[in-house]
């Protein structure tokens, strides 16, 4: 049962298998229709895609689905978008960037979310993650589901202000830009205590703290002002009982020890963080998930895809707590035929 494989894993439990997660795949029509039969397209209306993905992710034995429910909408005409290359097929999530209420760095540092946005009904942010979680429950329960919060601080001060005002901001006036952190925290606080009281047992904890090369502020200042506001994020949900699974994309290895040390139970990356080191370290006492590189997936032939989910077999296999993974997603442009090889390499390297 894929529940009861990805709930091992989470328990750092040993299952038959090695379970899976992966990201897209069931948005890429071609590939869902070669595995399930059905005639799924761009054409197809959304309750028609929503139940064709869903048996694709049930032939493909999803274990895991990632999943949050707050994200740049809590900020409102805050939110600075700034738009969306094509990514889906038929370029349905495409957009041209919006108009930013922010003008300039002097705008950014000023900024008091407390003023702006205000404080919201501790019942209702309950509500809102309960319902999100029973929603995803109903809708595939053969899998481990959670529900949790994307803009957690990092990732939220990006959809607020953009990168070019964030980076200006930074730049000018880092310990002015630290202290809008630090209100910044404060504010978004109040849905980390309402997960803490909300009924799922799972948190999914995304923030976007670095990019493909690493950190792009100085190593120091996140340690002043990322990280201890992490640990007042999770206490009430660790006092609660509950697990932190945190997501950052980009190569964020400089900085595993220093979100483990925030309480975090498991981490979910991209090809460019050492996996290796994360296994080596915290493979006992974590869950981890990834980190194949989908650009093998995209260019490479049946043995470079074989050995990239060799690769990551021989790092996480001997420990309970890995997840198989594509860690930048199986986009739509994936050949097919190259996505049913890692499928088939992945089924048949996954038994323990």
């Amino acid at each position: 049962m894929s529940f009861a494989d990805g709930m091992a894993a989470m328990n750092l439990e040993f299952s038959a298998r090695v379970p899976r997660m992966e990201f897209s795949a069931e948005m890429h029509w071609s590939l869902i229709k070669a595995v399930t039969g059905i005639d799924v397209s761009t054409d197809s209306g959304q309750e028609f895609r929503r139940e064709a993905a869903k048996a694709f992710m049930k032939a493909w034995n999803y274990d895991f689905m990632w999943n949050i429910c707050i994200d740049h909408q809590v900020f409102g005409d805050y939110y600075t978008d700034m738009g969306h290359a094509s990514y889906m097929e038929g370029a349905e999530d495409y957009h041209a960037a919006g108009v930013s209420k922010f003008n300039d760095e002097e705008d950014v540092l000023k900024f008091d979310p407390w003023q702006a946005l205000g404080m919201r009904d501790p019942m209702a942010l309950i509500a809102k993650f309960d319902d999100d979680y029973d929603s995803k429950v109903a809708y595939f329960p053969d899998a481990v589901n959670m529900t949790g919060v994307y803009v957690t601080c990092i990732s939220g001060l990006l959809d607020l202000f953009g990168w070019d005002l964030l980076l200006a901001a930074c730049g000018t006036d880092p310990k002015g830009f630290g202290e809008l952190t630090d209100r910044y925290a404060s504010w978004i606080q109040q849905y980390f205590d309402a997960l803490a009281k909300s009924k799922t047992p799972i948190v999914m904890v995304h923030d976007d703290i670095v990019w493909t090369q690493g950190a792009f502020i100085h190593p120091d200042w996140y340690r002043k002002y990322v990280f201890p506001n992490y640990k007042k994020y999770f206490a009430p949900i660790l006092e609660a009982g509950k697990k932190i699974i945190y997501t950052s994309d980009g190569n964020y290895t400089e900085f595993i020890d220093d979100i483990a040390a925030c309480g975090v139970h498991g981490f979910v990356m991209e090809p460019t963080v050492d996996m290796k080191y994360i296994a080596d370290t915290y493979g006992k006492t974590h869950v981890f998930v990834g980190n194949a590189d989908t650009r093998i997936l995209l260019s490479g032939g049946k043995e470079e895809i074989q050995a990239e989910v060799k690769r990551c077999m021989d790092i996480g296999k001997k420990f309970p707590g890995y997840f198989m993974n594509v860690g930048n997603h199986i986009p739509p442009n994936t050949p097919v035929e190259s996505a049913l090889w890692y499928n088939e390499c992945y089924e048949r390297l996954a038994r323990r």
